[in-house]
């Protein structure tokens, strides 16, 4: 718990109010896909975002790939850290939420498969084709739909 405490103090402001911005909003996410839906709850965040379309992914711009591979892994902490286990989905309406809110364009994407019989889903996130919460490349193993799940038009 003290180690823990430590390592918060020692993380830079902006990263701990991603860390805490994202806490929180994970278990608000749950709750909201459990009770009202994907696409009512991906609106509702989106309406919460700046004008994400204002700043493309540039991993040659320093500075904001900085930001986002910040962002993506002050959520996968706080997932960590989090009660409970959020899902895939979860982690990566939080991930995209939060770019959205710093002006940083990205898309949400999922993928299915069947191993042995079974049928699985998996979301990730991606700025400019690159995944940013898949160090793993776990999404290699999925089938991508076609589009990504890009902004809503929220002004109908």
């Amino acid at each position: 718990m003290w180690e823990l405490l430590r390592r918060f103090r020692a993380l830079e402001p902006n990263a701990r109010g991603l860390f805490l911005c994202a806490g929180a909003a994970l278990p608000l996410i749950s709750l909201s896909l459990r009770l009202r839906g994907f696409r009512s709850t991906q609106a509702s965040l989106q309406r919460c975002m700046a004008n994400a379309a204002s700043s493309r992914y540039d991993p040659s711009d320093c500075a904001t790939a900085a930001r986002t591979m910040l962002t993506a892994r002050m959520v996968r902490s706080a997932a960590y850290l989090s009660p409970g286990t959020p899902t895939c989905l979860e982690k990566s309406l939080v991930l995209w939420w939060l770019l959205g809110r710093r002006g940083i364009a990205s898309s949400l994407r999922l993928g299915t498969r069947k191993t042995g019989g079974k049928f699985e889903a998996h979301a990730w996130v991606e700025c400019e084709g690159v995944p940013l919460n898949e160090p793993e490349e776990l999404h290699k193993h999925y089938a991508a739909f076609d589009e990504a799940f890009p902004l809503l038009d929220t002004k109908k």
